[in-house]
């Protein structure tokens, strides 16, 4: 039987696929950080580039790919859709089980999918440097990755845990011609007012998204990049979602749960919004979002307006939040301790249209062992999220379900969490609730 679903180049799809004319219910308008009155276009020209600026905002339901995009995306897309048919086994399941492998990508990930158009569009415009943060280190080196196609410079700001726990990121990511700073760092003023009241702060993605937005705010020739939960940055992942409807469609079958990790959306979102229009016409499709239960923003999170960032730079946003100020544990899975999520996303959720699961750290490991062991290849911490609920769902589901997840990224520079995991250091992390209590204190109180 066939197992790898090859879709021809030619058939790439050619423009994206944009969710919000779609949502059942508008999308909560973004606020001005300062003032709370609603944010205009012009607010945001200070550190994104006009085009993507009008992407956030639009609703056309298709945005064509511009030509200069899809010659780089030609390099690894369209991806493979794989039936894990020695997974299946394994684990004695009455279901199929398919991944659409986005590792195959350059930088190893999904992240390149929007990080090719991000830098696309700057450089339409004269910028000549990026900055942004990363978590676990894959937008970080998909940006590298791009700027250096591209021929921009490149500043990442990478969680400081994550910077030492993953070393080989920083080689990559020079090695792609850009530069990179722990977070927080001594680069700007929101890294070192965090240095100073805790010299040991092993950094949060909203620490870093400050510093990065920090540098491009002060710096004429320089722009900011965000590798998730804006609307853009989800636009551009559908092209993930539009492939696997199409090989969906070859292999003869018809979802019943796509499913993905979650940390700020944007591969969870790439993959199921394309099929938005078919479960709201009354397919059967459920969506599953797999999370950390040491970072549970959909599962336990408040849904409210709140900032993107520590230093509360960023607008405020309408999504499931565990509190700007939240500080996450240093979980292996970097990419997953954002303490908010896309408001595309939460959206739906809200709506009772995505099943939210949460997940502790050691049974992800063990069920990426596992996949390891049947299918061959190495997850990333954040993928294991998705494989482990793949598992639960299939057996769980009625037999001869279709289950697909995303397979969003490797694991080859992430080596140092398997040998903690081989060793046995790696410890379960519920976050307690005070935790949640305290940091949502610090939430702006904003009606609707």
């Amino acid at each position: 039987m066939e197992t790898r679903i090859n879709l021809p180049q030619n058939e790439m799809p050619s423009a994206w696929y944009n969710a919000l004319p779609d949502l059942p219910t508008p999308l909560a308008p973004q606020l001005d950080p300062q003032t709370h009155e609603l944010l205009t276009p012009d607010k945001l020209s200070a550190i994104f580039p006009e085009a993507l600026i009008e992407q956030e905002m639009s609703l056309k339901r298709f945005i064509e790919i511009p030509e200069q995009v899809k010659d780089i995306y030609r390099l690894f897309r369209p991806t493979p859709l794989v039936r894990a048919k020695r997974l299946e086994e394994a684990i004695g399941s009455k279901c199929r089980i398919y991944y659409k492998n986005e590792s195959v990508s350059p930088s190893g990930s999904h992240k390149t999918n929007t990080s090719v158009p991000q830098v696309y569009y700057n450089k339409l415009e004269g910028v000549k440097r990026l900055a942004t943060e990363t978590g676990a280190g894959q937008w970080g080196t998909a940006l590298s990755f791009a700027c250096s196609m591209f021929d921009m410079k490149c500043t990442v700001y990478m969680v400081k845990v994550s910077y030492e726990q993953k070393p080989y990121r920083k080689i990559l990511i020079n090695a792609y011609g850009g530069e990179i700073f722990p977070s927080p760092s001594m680069q700007t003023n929101a890294g070192r007012e965090m240095l100073a009241k805790d010299p040991d702060c092993k950094g949060s993605l909203g620490l870093a998204i400050s510093e990065a937005v920090e540098d491009a705010a002060t710096h004429d020739d320089t722009k900011y990049t965000l590798g998730s939960v804006l609307n853009h940055v989800l636009l551009h992942q559908s092209i993930v979602g539009l492939e696997t409807e199409k090989q969906l469609q070859m292999a003869g079958e018809k979802p019943d749960y796509l499913i993905g990790c979650v940390g700020g959306g944007s591969n969870f979102g790439g993959l199921v919004l394309p099929f938005l229009p078919r479960k709201l016409a009354g397919e059967n499709i459920t969506f599953v979002a797999a999370e950390p239960k040491a970072c549970p923003t959909l599962t336990r999170g408040s849904f409210r307006y709140d900032y993107g960032d520590m230093a509360r730079l960023t607008p405020l946003m309408k999504m499931h939040t565990l509190g700007h100020a939240f500080m996450p544990a240093p979980i292996h899975a970097g990419g997953l301790r954002y303490h908010g999520d896309a408001p595309i996303v939460c959206n739906l959720m809200a709506e009772g249209l995505v099943d939210a699961r949460a997940y502790y750290q050691g049974e992800c490991f063990e069920a990426a062992q596992l996949f390891l062991k049947t299918e061959g290849f190495l997850p990333a911490p954040e993928t294991s999220h998705a494989i482990r609920s793949a598992i639960q769902v299939a057996k769980e589901a009625k037999p001869g379900s279709c289950v697909v997840f995303l397979y969003s990224g490797h694991g080859m520079l992430d080596l140092a969490s398997y040998d903690a995991y081989l060793r046995g250091d790696l410890s379960n992390y519920e976050l307690p609730q005070d935790c949640i209590d305290q940091a949502l204190m610090m939430c702006p109180t904003i009606a609707g």
